[in-house]
C-alpha cells in the first residue's frame, strides 16, 4: 500500500498530541524525539524515491560524494555513497546540471535533512558531451586514435563501398563526385540506417561484412558518411561498436559525418577524416583530368626517350655502315692488287700448268678464307669446347688418380714390410747375406734379425742346430739372393 501524500494539517496537529504525552502539557521534547518526529514526517510526507534536477555546487569527493543541488531559489544537501558513486559512470563537477534520484532522510547525529542519492543522470546535451568524452578516453587508451595505426588510401581503387542511407543526400553527393572525377571506379552501396535505435548495429554489421568479403567483392576502400544533424542525430557514429568495426576493417576507411564542425568518434578512428561527403569522395577517387595530364606527361617523356634511342641507334648504324664500307673498299683494293699481280704473272707465264697451280692456290686461299670466316663465326663455340676440354681433363686426371691409388694399394700388398707385420722376421749375417739354414752360421757369428718395427742383433752360441725341413720352393724357380729385400 503506497504512502499518502504530504498533508500540512497533519503536521500542525502533532504538537497537540505531543502535549498529551507523559510529562504534561507544554513539557519540552528531547532532541531525539524531535528528530524522530522529523524523520517520521519525512517518511510519511515524501515519496520513497524522488528525482530532483538542479545545478551541482560545493562538490567534494571524500570516498563518498558530498554536494548540493541548487536552483535560483533553493538548495538541498546531497550525499552519494561510494558504491553508488562508482556506478555513476562519470565524475561530478561544479556547475553541472544533473538529475539526482534517491530518498530524503533526516540525519539526526548532524541535524541535517539530506537527499541520499543512489543514481545520477547528466541533463540534455551535457549528458552526451560527457558520454562522448568518456568514450574518447576509453578509445584513446586502446590506441585506436594513434596515427601510426592508420593506413594510406589506395592510389587507384577499383571499387569503393559506401556505408550510408540510400535516401540521404550524402550518398548522392558521393555518387555524383565519384562519377564526375573518375567513372572507372565502381561504387558499392551498403544501405543502412544512420540514426535511431539499431542504426549503430546496422553500420557495424555492414562494415564487418565488407571486411570479411572485400576480396570477393573487389572492395579497395570504404566511405562511411551521412549528412548533418544534431549531436543526438549523429550519435550512431559515436557508438563503440561502430568504432571497433572501423578499426577492424580489412581495407582503409574514410569517414565524413555531418558538417565540417561536427566531430565523431568514427571520424577519429578512421584511416582518414573528411569534412563533407563530397570531400570524402574526392579523397578516395583519383581525378581523371589529373590522370589524363599525368598520362600525357608520361607519353611525352616516353616519346622523347624513344626518339633519343632511335637517333642514337641511327648514329651507331651509320658509323658501322661507314666502317663496313671502308673495310670492304680496303679488301677490294687488296684483292685488286693481288689480281693485278696475278694477271702480271699470268701474262709472263703462259703455260697451263702454272695457271692450274695458281688457280689451285687461289682455291686453297678461298677455302682458308671460308674456314677463317666460319671459325670467326663460331667463336661462341670455343667456350663450350673449352668447357668440354676442362671436363675431359678433370675426368682423365680423376681416372689417373684412381689408377695410381690402385697401384699404390697393390704395391702395399706386395711389400715385404707387410709380411714382417704379420709376425715374420728375416735374419742376415754380418756380410748382409740371408740366413736360410742353421748351417749358414757358426758359433760366434753376429747375426741381425729384422722385424717389422726394427732389428735385433745377436751372437750365435753352441753347436750347430740340426737342419730342419727344407723350405718349400716352387719347382723350376730359384729364389734370388737377398730374399724379400732384393
Amino acid at each position: 500500500m503506497g504512502r499518502l501524500p504530504f498533508d500540512p494539517r497533519r503536521m500542525a496537529a502533532q504538537p497537540a498530541a505531543q502535549s498529551a504525552a507523559p510529562g504534561g502539557p507544554g513539557a519540552p521534547l528531547r532532541v531525539r524525539d524531535l528528530c524522530a518526529m522529523i524523520s517520521g514526517a519525512l517518511e510519511r510526507g515524501t515519496p520513497r524515491s524522488v528525482r530532483v534536477v538542479g545545478e551541482v555546487s560545493g562538490f567534494k569527493d571524500n570516498t563518498h560524494w558530498y554536494f548540493c543541488l541548487k536552483d535560483a531559489e533553493a538548495r538541498v544537501d546531497c550525499v552519494m555513497f561510494q558504491s553508488a558513486a562508482r556506478r555513476a559512470g562519470f565524475t561530478l563537477r561544479n556547475g553541472q546540471e544533473v538529475i539526482a534520484g534517491g530518498q530524503v532522510r533526516h540525519f539526526a547525529q548532524q541535524g541535517r535533512t539530506q537527499l541520499y542519492v543512489d543514481r545520477l543522470e547528466p541533463v540534455g546535451a551535457g549528458a552526451l558531451d560527457l558520454k562522448f568524452r568518456q568514450l574518447c578516453e576509453e578509445i584513446r587508451a586502446l590506441g585506436w586514435f594513434a596515427e601510426d595505426r592508420k593506413r594510406a588510401l589506395p592510389v587507384f581503387p577499383g571499387r569503393v563501398a559506401v556505408v550510408t542511407s540510400s535516401t540521404g543526400a550524402a550518398y548522392q553527393d558521393v555518387l555524383d563526385t565519384m562519377r564526375r572525377r573518375c567513372p572507372a571506379v565502381e561504387v558499392l552501396l551498403a544501405d543502412v540506417r544512420v540514426q535511431g535505435e539499431g542504426a549503430a548495429a546496422e553500420v557495424a554489421a555492414a562494415l564487418g561484412r565488407i571486411s570479411r568479403e572485400h576480396e570477393r567483392l573487389g572492395v579497395d576502400a570504404v566511405i562511411v558518411t551521412r549528412g548533418g544533424g544534431s549531436m543526438e542525430d549523429l550519435w550512431t557514429f559515436n557508438e563503440r561498436s561502430v568504432a571497433a568495426a572501423i578499426v577492424a576493417c580489412a581495407v582503409p576507411v574514410v569517414a565524413a559525418i555531418g558538417h565540417e564542425t561536427d566531430v565523431t568518434i568514427a571520424e577519429l578512428v578512421a584511416d582518414m577524416r573528411a569534412a563533407t561527403p563530397t570531400q570524402a569522395a574526392m579523397r578516395v577517387t583519383p581525378d581523371r583530368e589529373a590522370l589524363a595530364q599525368q598520362v600525357a606527361r608520361g607519353e611525352q617523356r616516353l616519346s622523347s626517350a624513344v626518339r633519343g634511342c632511335a637517333a642514337d641507334a641511327g648514329r651507331r648504324l651509320e658509323s658501322a655502315e661507314r666502317a663496313g664500307r671502308s673495310a670492304v673498299r680496303h679488301r677490294l683494293a687488296d684483292a685488286r692488287v693481288g689480281l693485278e699481280r696475278a694477271a702480271g704473272l699470268l701474262a709472263r707465264c703462259r703455260p697451263e700448268a702454272e695457271f692450274a697451280r695458281r688457280s689451285h692456290r687461289v682455291s686453297a686461299l678461298e677455302m682458308r678464307l671460308a674456314r677463317a670466316v666460319r671459325d670467326r663465326m663460331r667463336t661462341v663455340d670455343l667456350g663450350e669446347r673449352r668447357a668440354r676440354l676442362d671436363a675431359c681433363l678433370r675426368a682423365a686426371v680423376s681416372q689417373r688418380a684412381q689408377r695410381l691409388d690402385g697401384l699404390h694399394r697393390a704395391l702395399e700388398l706386395a711389400s715385404p714390410v707387410n709380411v714382417l707385420r704379420r709376425g715374420y722376421s728375416v735374419t742376415m749375417r754380418a756380410d748382409g747375406r740371408l740366413v736360410r739354414s742353421p748351417s749358414d752360421v757358426r758359433p760366434g757369428d753376429t747375426i741381425d734379425t729384422r722385424l717389422a718395427d726394427g732389428s735385433v742383433r745377436s751372437v750365435v752360441e753352441g753347436e750347430r742346430a740340426s737342419r730342419g725341413p727344407s723350405p718349400v720352393r716352387r719347382p723350376g724357380r730359384e729364389e734370388p739372393e737377398g730374399g724379400l729385400f732384393q
